[in-house]
């Protein structure tokens, strides 16, 4: 059996992943389906406050987001990188605007994924095609897979 590459971790925040099996199933399927190779992936689960510092540090902003993505592919095709996710923003964001956390959370770990593919969303058109890209992959996601 393959070692796994895709690994979950919660850094300053409590949390658990669960069904992280047919989670790295899903997310592994959006890699396959984009033409990319799936290498190591981490999900880093934290605080506001470690992701603004994360986005100030290395970014040069001093703004609050819900995702961070460091790509670190050796390779054309190959997708690594570290994706960090603030856990309290993706709560209040599945508040605001009324849907579970687990459909924020699943959201929000394609976005990056979809950053690691080549993707980005610093102009309107790019980000209709990131959004729809999105929308898309989440069709195709396991109900089951949940955080708690």
């Amino acid at each position: 059996m393959p070692r796994e590459k895709i690994h979950f971790f919660c850094e300053d925040v409590f949390c658990t992943v669960k069904r992280k099996q047919k989670l790295r199933f899903w997310i592994r399927s959006v890699i396959l389906q984009e033409g990319g190779r799936p290498g190591f992936i981490n999900f880093i689960l934290c605080s506001d406050v470690n992701l603004l510092n994360i986005n100030t540090e290395y970014l040069g902003k001093e703004d609050y987001t819900d995702v961070i993505t460091f790509d670190f592919a050796e390779r054309p095709g190959h997708v690594s990188g570290d994706i960090y996710i603030s856990l309290e923003r993706v709560r209040e964001n599945a508040s605001k605007f009324n849907i579970s956390l687990e459909n924020e959370l699943h959201r929000v770990m394609i976005h990056g994924v979809l950053h690691l593919l080549g993707y980005d969303d610093a102009s309107p058109g790019e980000r209709r095609i990131m959004n729809g890209k999105e929308d898309y992959y989440l069709t195709l996601r396991p109900e089951e897979i949940a955080i708690s």
